[in-house]
Parts: structure tokens; C-alpha cells; sequence
């Protein structure tokens, strides 16, 4: 039977993991930094673009979630109790486009991971051409990064709308 508690923990559940989404962000970025400026290769530099770019989407990503967690599992909770016409108002359809967002990303992630494998193996042997293998590995490394955080939140997503659902119509 769906609860508060559930509600708690899917919301708590997922603070901690933006906190993995900002971990991520960051150390891209600081290893993008490393790489871009005491690295003087190519492929380093190649490396530190994509570090850099998807890690300050992942940190701002995981720290916007982060801020809004606590505000959203207060208002869901007092819903329960006080309204519970506005979780099937509101809160399902925010999680239905949750959801679909998902599937976008993921999707997303897994182009992103094999344009990246096919840059790095295309160019890993062509000396002159290194910045396109490192834009490869870590296009793929970040990639691959995103797409199991995502996974993980998108099916702790699941069983929280799901319980939402049964919880309304009930």
C-alpha cells in the first residue's frame, strides 16, 4: 500500500542522488580543468570538452533537484493527507513527463555514448587526429556516467508513479 513513507523516501531517495549528478558535474569539470591545463596533448584536450560541457549540465542538473527535493516531498506529503486530488492533478502528470523525459535522455545518452565510442576507435590510431579520440572517450566516459545515473532514477520513477496511481484511484 502506497504512504507517506513513500512518498519520503522517493523524494530523499532522490536528493541523494542529485548529490551523485553534482558529484559527477563536479569531478568532470575539475578533471576537464586538470586535463586542459597541465595535459598539453591534443587528446586531452579533446578529452576535457565534452568533461567539461556535460559535467556543468550534470552539476547544474544535480544541483537544481538538490534545492528543490525538500519543497516538493513537503508539498507531496501534505497532499496526501490534505488533498489528495491535487497528487492526481498535479504530481502524476509532473511525473508522466518525468517519465517520458527519461526515455528521451536515455536515448540521448546512448547516441551521445556511441558517437563517442566511434570517435575514439575511428581516430585512435590517426596521430595527427588525437583531439577527435580524446572528444570520443570522453563524450562516451560521460555518457555512460549519465545513463546509469539515469537509470536508476527512472526506475525508482517508476514505482513512485505507480504507487501514485494506485493511491488515487483506489
Amino acid at each position: 500500500m502506497f504512504s507517506k513513507s513513500d512518498i519520503e523516501k522517493y523524494f530523499n531517495a532522490e536528493k541523494a542522488e542529485s548529490l551523485l549528478f553534482f558529484g559527477i558535474g563536479l569531478a568532470g569539470i575539475i578533471t576537464a580543468l586538470v586535463f586542459f591545463l597541465y595535459f598539453k596533448t591534443s587528446f586531452y584536450k579533446g578529452a576535457a570538452v565534452p568533461l567539461a560541457l556535460i559535467g556543468l549540465l550534470l552539476g547544474v542538473v544535480g544541483y537544481t533537484i538538490y534545492m528543490r527535493s525538500d519543497a516538493d516531498r513537503i508539498r507531496n506529503v501534505y497532499a496526501y493527507d490534505l488533498n489528495p486530488g491535487e497528487l492526481k492533478e498535479k504530481e502524476i502528470p509532473r511525473m508522466e513527463k518525468v517519465m517520458q523525459s527519461f526515455k528521451l535522455y536515455r536515448y540521448i545518452e546512448m547516441a551521445l555514448a556511441l558517437a563517442g565510442a566511434f570517435l575514439f576507435f575511428y581516430f585512435k590510431h590517426k596521430t595527427e587526429q588525437q583531439f577527435w579520440s580524446g572528444l570520443g572517450i570522453g563524450l562516451l566516459v560521460m555518457a555512460l556516467l549519465a545513463l546509469g545515473a539515469d537509470y536508476f532514477a527512472e526506475k525508482r520513477g517508476h514505482v513512485y508513479l505507480n504507487g501514485l496511481k494506485h493511491f488515487v484511484n483506489r
